[in-house]
């Protein structure tokens, strides 16, 4: 103290203190940087100093656990199991190398469906409606129906598609009725024409689908298609041409020309030759000739009705001459009679 009872100096400094303890949680220096600590931690969520512990506590863990696993002695049978294993690979191996594996997957369907046979999932009837150019036992073979597959295990979608892969179905329903019964019914296509193309005829239906090759006498009478396009413009064409019944009478065969417009081989060897277009209109005029001046029974070869404006008669070779022959002996007879 001095003279008048004061202290010489402060009990606290003005200026900052050096030492550590001036440097703990209450120092002003460290304020600035816990304050933006806290506000980076705010910032990005998480507090990276507690999650670089919890990292380091889940390593010491897994580390632990790993050792107690290599410390324990292996489950009994481990061997034996692994020794089983790697001879199904090595057998499985072997059997596709060989070419094996389809009848290996074959035994296993097999030994699949007589175990579902034996659970009570057996065919034990089938329903059949709808065939009659394709037979039931036909039917039964596409859709893999045998006497050892078992209703449990039959696929009914890939059934299907084979069923109708046959040209004579063009529709079919496999329906699987639990625990024993299947219904199939079929939607046959039916025999339309015969369509000749590079010397073979095929039987065909009214789509253009050919159903089997010409064998069978009872097509033979079907309307006979020739050419290229014929299968698929055919049904048009005929459908057309029954509207005259006088031609259709006598047609033996329509040939595609070129895949675009018919011609007309009648019975007596007659060729029609029709346009593009106005089919039903040059067949109009060819049944009204036919009724007037018996167009068709005339000794002739060809009607080329192409123009709209004429009609086009090719003769013969026997009329032809003959008409020469008269030709001239008119004309004889018209020099006679002016000589007199």
């Amino acid at each position: 103290m001095d003279g008048g009872g004061r202290l010489d100096q402060p009990l606290t400094r003005s200026g900052p203190q050096r030492g550590p303890e001036a440097e703990g949680a209450g120092s002003p220096l460290r304020a600035p940087l816990r304050e933006r600590a806290g506000r980076r931690r705010s910032r990005l969520g998480f507090d990276f100093r507690r999650w670089r512990g919890r990292s380091f506590a889940w390593m010491a863990a897994y580390r632990a656990w790993l050792e107690r696993l290599t410390r324990r002695p292996p489950p009994r049978g481990f061997g034996l199991a692994g020794a089983l294993m790697f001879l199904a690979l090595a057998l499985g191996y072997g059997s596709l190398i060989g070419g094996h594996a389809p009848a290996i997957v074959d035994w296993l369907k097999d030994a699949r469906d007589q175990a579902a046979n034996a659970a009570g999932f057996r065919i034990a009837a089938v329903s059949l409606a709808g065939q009659k150019e394709v037979s039931r036992e036909e039917v039964l073979a596409i859709a893999g129906v045998t006497g050892h597959v078992s209703l449990l295990f039959l696929d009914a979608e890939a059934a299907r598609t084979r069923l109708m892969a046959n040209p004579w179905i063009a529709d079919a329903a496999v329906l699987k009725l639990y625990p024993e019964r299947l219904r199939i019914t079929v939607t046959e296509r039916q025999a339309f024409a015969l369509w000749q193309k590079d010397g073979n005829v095929s039987v065909i239906a009214a789509d253009g689908t050919v159903l089997e090759p010409f064998i069978e006498d009872r097509y033979r009478n079907l309307p006979l298609l020739v050419g290229k396009g014929a299968e698929r413009a055919g049904y048009d064409f005929i459908t057309v041409l029954d509207r005259y019944p006088e031609i259709r009478a006598m047609l033996r065969a329509s040939i595609f020309v070129a895949e675009r417009r018919w011609n007309l081989q009648l019975s007596n060897g007659l060729d029609v030759r029709l346009p593009e277009a106005g089919i039903e209109q040059a067949l109009d005029r060819l049944v009204a000739l036919d009724r007037e001046k018996k167009l068709l029974s005339r000794d002739i070869v060809s009607v080329d009705l192409r123009l709209p404006d004429r009609v086009t008669v090719r003769l013969s070779d026997a009329a032809a001459q003959a008409r020469d022959d008269a030709l001239k002996d008119k004309d004889k007879k018209k020099k006679k009679g002016g000589d007199a």
